[in-house]
């Protein structure tokens, strides 16, 4: 298949680009390279390659930026996304779109599914929510993955940061009372890979197994790292940030079982599997 990867600079997109190369024919853009916001420039770059799929991975995701960048975070993720959309429509070509556990509240306590209730907290979860309406409303053809908490090589990411602080740190604090899971880019993009493969078109949570509080993660890391730090648990309210986070969003990988994928591998396998790399 003709696969084009539209924000293949990001940490998502370098490992998409390693992973989709193997089976598909791909083209990539970049920031420098298209201006999703530019609807005429997003169609004419899409009809010249004319791709059997887009994956779309292009996005503001400055959570706390989002907050007092509101217009930027509108233009890119929702005006961004419904251009790209308009395209795929053009092409009459699929579309993936790249979402988030930031679509929820995190007040329901357990695992949300594909068909809960949307209720995001932040400017960053509202904009990326606004995303999957225009999808929806513009393309029959799309899959919309959200997925939550991304690490990868190709980027900063919690790994790194906790790693650097204990550089220069005996104590770090780290929020105890959110929940989510880890997920690996290149564990999600070898399941974006076997999505496209069939026509099971809609929406799907896409993350590693298991689940966290960022505290639980942050001590899995120097675990693993073998390093020797004290991690004090903090609530939300102790270490307040512009954006608001849900709670506990944790997003069940309901659709993807339904349609017979294999269960993805737990987020402390992965885990350990990245920090091989650093």
């Amino acid at each position: 298949m003709k696969v084009l990867i539209i924000g293949s600079e990001g940490m998502l997109g370098h490992d998409l680009v390693d992973i989709l190369s193997k089976e598909n024919e791909i083209s990539t853009t970049t920031i420098w390279t298209l201006d999703i916001t530019d609807i005429e420039k997003t169609i004419k770059t899409v009809k010249e390659i004319n791709p059997d799929v887009v994956v779309h991975a292009a996005a503001f995701t400055d959570v706390n930026g989002s907050e007092s960048k509101k217009d930027l975070a509108y233009q890119v993720n929702v005006i961004g996304t419904r251009n790209v959309a308009v395209a795929c429509r053009e092409t009459d070509s699929a579309l993936v779109y790249i979402c988030t556990d930031y679509v929820f509240d995190g007040t329901k306590g357990t695992s949300y599914y594909e068909y809960d209730q949307t209720n995001p907290l932040s400017v960053y979860g509202k904009t990326k929510h606004l995303g999957e309406v225009y999808i929806r409303d513009i393309l029959n053809k799309f899959y919309i993955v959200r997925t939550a908490w991304l690490y990868g090589f190709h980027g900063p990411n919690f790994v790194t940061t906790m790693l650097n602080l204990a550089k220069t740190k005996n104590s770090i604090s780290v929020v105890d009372d959110q929940i989510g899971s880890p997920t690996y880019t290149v564990d999600l993009a070898k399941a974006v890979a076997e999505l496209i493969k069939k026509p099971a078109y809609g929406i799907y949570h896409i993350t590693n197994s298991g689940s966290c509080s960022w505290y639980e993660y942050a001590k899995e890391i120097f675990e693993i790292a073998g390093i020797d730090i004290e991690v004090k648990p903090v609530s939300t309210e102790e270490y307040p940030q512009p954006a608001p986070r849900p709670k506990y969003s944790v997003l069940e990988n309901y659709n993807w079982k339904m349609e017979g994928f294999e269960e993805i591998r737990d987020y402390k396998e992965a885990l350990r599997d990245y920090m091989k790399l650093l």
